[in-house]
């Protein structure tokens, strides 16, 4: 058991390191929104691989090994990135009069932070594949149910404790950025999102096409 745990926790500080669409999405949501949307955010990626360990161990995640859906799911995966890089490049600058913060209680920001961090993890086919891919290899090196649990329970506190650090981090960074330097964070992040999604899209068109 304290091996399952040791190796979940290593586990999961090596992925807090790992560079992608989650992790700028995350970085600008708590300079711009603040610890709180940045937390929320980081709960919906850690439901989304939840759910996604969840389903390799039953076995239902393996309906992606067919090229045809491999190459459906990455193209639409790359345009929610796309959409994605869209909104945040395009969106205005944050407004703070109170009107605009009582329609943003009305309608549960939280729940939008929450859905957008779950659909931003979710919609990447290569998150897919790394739980597959750990899933195979615990299972060999761990041997019983109950070890494989803790594993990834350790691993998915571990990720977001990390992934609640860096929302802390990026919130407390804000106060040293000028207003200059906030709009050249959004948008980067922006064009980044953007590009994500037209490199999963070409990746997935070039590694499955031609298996069709």
């Amino acid at each position: 058991m304290i091996r399952a745990i040791i190796e979940g926790i290593i586990l999961g500080i090596t992925l807090a390191f790992m560079i992608g669409p989650a992790f700028f999405s995350l970085i600008q949501t708590s300079i711009n929104r603040g610890f709180k949307a940045g937390f929320q955010l980081a709960i919906g990626i850690s439901l989304s691989d939840m759910i996604l360990i969840f389903m390799v161990n039953l076995g239902i995640i393996h309906i992606i090994d067919s090229p045809k859906i491999q190459l459906v799911f990455g193209i639409i995966g790359g345009i929610i990135l796309i959409l994605f890089g869209l909104f945040t490049f395009l969106k205005k600058e944050i407004s703070h009069n109170p009107h605009e913060v009582e329609i943003d209680k009305r309608f549960s920001r939280a729940a939008t932070y929450i859905i957008k961090g779950f659909l931003l993890n979710f919609a990447n086919p290569f998150v897919w594949f790394f739980w597959i891919m750990v899933s195979v290899g615990m299972s060999a090196n761990l041997q019983t149910k109950e070890n494989i649990i803790i594993f990834f329970s350790s691993t998915l506190i571990t990720l977001l404790s990390t992934d609640t650090l860096k929302c802390f981090i990026a919130n407390k960074i804000k106060r040293l950025l000028s207003g200059r330097i906030l709009f050249i964070i959004n948008k980067s992040v922006g064009v980044l999102l953007f590009g994500f999604g037209i490199v999963l899209i070409i990746r997935v068109l070039l590694q499955n096409f031609n298996k069709i």
